[in-house]
């Protein structure tokens, strides 16, 4: 198998994407006889539909779609993705050739005055882009004043700064890599904020099939983060039916047992499921991916059961009837 002369690495051009892109090229230039790489910007719908609500733009794939049509074009060999952007059912042709070491996967808050969620004053404009973030903040904070905020990191926090809001929340991984750890007035506790599936995890994908790339990618996977965003994203792939829930998720590994924690929230706070569920290891090589995607699949089940789909339902008409 000969080695690519140059593999060409697809990315949005926003600073933590290329922060992103640019540490998967060094891991690539690391390994012994290594090809070059070349970082190749592609603008996508999220990125052209900057001012337009996360919840208003069709499909989960508008940060992703671009980039893995590259791939299948063949202008791209490699495809960077912030995981948590990335959809459960990948275009037929690709792979997910590598999730990456997981970054810090909580929520942080970020404020003006440097005060936490709770020390806030009663009717702080809070901005997020998210609605898991926003069902959160409802329930934790229903005084709050929620508003839109789109645009990278950089641009969130210097209209937090300008006065646009009085707190946001943004995820602690890209904070961190993007050396911004400084901002952070808070870091909110998964137990009771928990995360967007697969946060802090950078997806690597290339063509299925090509080896000579995927020679240079399989390396850079971690069975432990494959193992967590492997449940988490089956439990997402079983609740979402192709549209954005205030769906929250963590797994983490630990003493040879798979743990998953879940919720979903109305976006209004009042209503508040949550579900948990364990896969233990089966053999001395630990849990088994089927065994991780079948605990995902499990603890969307024990939610369906107490009611996720009615109140998942529910946000998604009551937002068709806000929609222009």
């Amino acid at each position: 198998m000969s080695a690519p002369a140059v593999l060409r690495i697809g990315t949005r051009a926003s600073a933590l994407a290329l922060w992103q892109a640019r540490h998967v090229a060094a891991l690539i230039c690391a390994q012994r006889g290594a090809p070059a790489v070349q970082l190749v910007h592609i603008r996508t719908e999220g990125d052209a539909q900057s001012e337009v609500p996360l919840w208003k733009v069709g499909g989960r794939a508008f940060f992703t779609r671009e980039i893995d049509r590259a791939l299948l074009e063949g202008t791209a060999d490699v495809a960077v993705h912030s995981l948590k952007d990335l959809p459960t059912e990948l275009e037929h042709g690709l792979a997910l050739a590598a999730t990456l070491p997981r970054g810090d996967p909580r929520d942080v808050l970020v404020s003006r005055g440097g005060a936490t969620l709770a020390a806030l004053a009663r009717g702080a404009r809070i901005g997020t882009s998210s609605l898991r973030r926003c069902a959160l903040l409802a329930r934790s904070r229903p005084d709050a004043v929620l508003l839109e905020l789109r645009g990278n990191v950089p641009t969130r926090i210097e209209r937090l700064q300008r006065g646009d809001y009085d707190a946001i929340v943004l995820a602690a991984a890209g904070l961190a890599r993007l050396g911004l750890e400084r901002h952070v007035s808070e870091y909110l506790a998964p137990e009771s904020f928990p995360p967007a599936v697969s946060q802090g995890v950078i997806g690597v994908c290339a063509r299925a099939g090509d080896d000579a790339t995927l020679h240079w990618l399989t390396p850079l996977d971690d069975p432990s983060t494959r193992l967590a965003v492997g449940a988490e994203r089956s439990l997402l792939r079983r609740l979402e039916g192709g549209c954005q829930v205030p769906l929250g998720a963590l797994a983490r590994l630990g003493n040879g047992t798979l743990t998953l924690e879940a919720c979903v929230c109305a976006l209004d706070g009042s209503r508040y499921l949550s579900a948990r569920g364990t896969a233990a290891a089966t053999s001395a090589a630990g849990v088994a991916p089927q065994e991780a995607v079948a605990l995902g699949a499990r603890v969307a089940e024990e939610l369906l059961a107490r009611g996720a789909g009615e109140l998942i339902a529910h946000e998604r008409n009551a937002r068709a009837v806000e929609a222009p």
